[in-house]
């Protein structure tokens, strides 16, 4: 069977299209011409991308079609008007994938993605583990028991899925052109934890998570005391974290590990709780920890010259902040340099301030304007990029453009934080680029 994405370049489309290959589909899909970084791993796989193009819908084909679009597509039109095209949204597909696995849900306002790579890791040595990641990658491995789903909010789209288990990390406002307000954002939660089915692990540190009522059991992990799993003895410097598990009044675990920061702190030993509950032993969790190797746009170091990028998809003020603390625990003394390019003009405007404050934490920022594309949601959306510039001391304007990459490439030796949902990573290589042909 031909199933054909429109809007393949997406993050969750490119993985799910991954899957499908995987499951011995044949895969096609269409998008703008435009590079966008998940194409590399779809023409790694053999995955054929057009531009967008009504031809590229053919009789009997299965269109999958992206959230950012709607029925007014050329592509979506033709699709729905042929009876013999079968036509699913993408969350609408997936709801129905779950359904063929023992399906885990990553949810919460931060860390999915991070918490989803983690958990794959971990599981895969339990069992064949198939999994969909907001960066771009997802498969599935033949006999695949568990799949594992990041599942974002936004709109509430995850209530398309009622998954056996889930992980829920965090909870705090964010999309606000679409919720109304905390409590709006909050019911969203509730409803998709009264879907779960078997078993919720769920942050304890977090005020909002721990006033949900859950319909399953569920357990709870964190840095505060009560919680199921623990976290004591906490290290976090530029030798990575360590910490102990403790659960039931007893140290069951020690885990060090490379990466820094609190959020990869608290994203494992998510992941170390619903492994335990799984059957998974303390050893072999660590072993799978340990094996994991990352994921794209989350906190990617590389070292260039004498200096370090970082590129990282933080696009709320809380994952700026959390990013730039972790980049100072991982390289103490060093400058660090953040830019920032927003992303969505209301989020902006409503957290201002809190932008604002997190980004004053660097040494330097330098920000970025929107992209061109980007659109003021309604007529009360004012803000622009320069109201944040006048909020950050001594901060300035830089642009993805040759210019402000010599400019930051003169700071060698300095640690730079690429931080956005957007194209700042198309800096990032310009910047590596100039570094790596400086004289040693």
């Amino acid at each position: 069977m031909a199933v054909h994405f429109t809007g393949i370049k997406g993050t969750g489309m490119a993985a799910l299209a991954g899957i499908l290959k995987d499951e011995g589909f044949d895969v096609k899909g269409s998008d703008i011409d435009k590079y966008i970084f998940t194409q590399d791993e779809l023409e790694k796989r053999g995955i054929p991308v057009s531009s967008f193009d009504p031809a590229n819908i053919h009789a009997g084909d299965t269109v999958i079609a992206g959230l950012s679009f709607d029925e007014a597509h050329p592509e979506i039109q033709k699709a729905l008007a042929d009876p013999t095209v079968t036509v699913y949204w993408y969350n609408e597909y997936l709801g129905k994938l779950l359904e063929r696995y023992e399906s885990i849900s990553i949810a919460g306002t931060h860390g999915k993605s991070t918490t989803t790579g983690l958990l794959a890791s971990v599981l895969k040595l339990q069992a064949p583990t198939g999994f969909l990641i907001g960066d771009g990658h997802g498969s599935m491995p033949e006999h695949a028991r568990y799949f594992i789903l990041e599942s974002c909010e936004f709109k509430r789209h995850f209530l398309a899925y009622h998954p056996d288990y889930a992980i829920i990390t965090n909870i705090e406002l964010d999309h606000v052109d679409y919720y109304r307000d905390m409590e709006d954002y909050v019911s969203a939660f509730q409803s998709f934890a009264d879907q779960v089915k078997k078993l919720a692990v769920v942050c304890g540190d977090d005020e909002h998570l721990v006033r949900l009522h859950y319909s399953c059991p569920y357990v709870t992990y964190g840095l505060k005391d009560g919680c199921d799993y623990q976290a004591v003895n906490v290290q976090d410097d530029e030798h990575g974290i360590s910490f102990d598990v403790r659960k039931d009044g007893n140290i069951i675990a020690h885990t060090a590990l490379p990466e820094s920061g609190y959020p990869f702190l608290i994203d494992s030993l998510g992941v170390f709780a619903m492994a335990s509950e799984l059957g998974m032993d303390p050893e072999t969790i660590e072993e799978g920890l340990h094996d994991y190797q990352g994921i794209n746009r989350r906190f990617v170091i590389e070292e260039a010259g004498n200096s370090i990028l970082i590129d990282d998809y933080a696009h709320h003020p809380t994952a700026i902040r959390y990013m730039i603390e972790a980049a100072r625990s991982r390289y103490p003394g060093r400058k660090v340099i953040a830019l920032y390019k927003p992303d969505r003009y209301s989020r902006l405007q409503f957290f201002l301030d809190e932008f604002a404050e997190s980004m004053s934490l660097a040494d330097e920022a330098i920000l970025l304007d929107f992209p061109k594309n980007a659109v003021r949601e309604d007529d009360t959306i004012t803000v622009t990029i320069q109201d944040l510039i006048d909020r950050v001391p001594g901060s300035i304007q830089g642009e993805v453009d040759q210019a402000t990459a010599g400019k930051l490439a003169a700071e060698d030796g300095a640690v730079f934080l690429f931080m956005s949902s957007k194209d700042i990573y198309l800096l990032r290589d310009m910047v590596r680029d100039l570094l790596e042909k400086q004289p040693g």
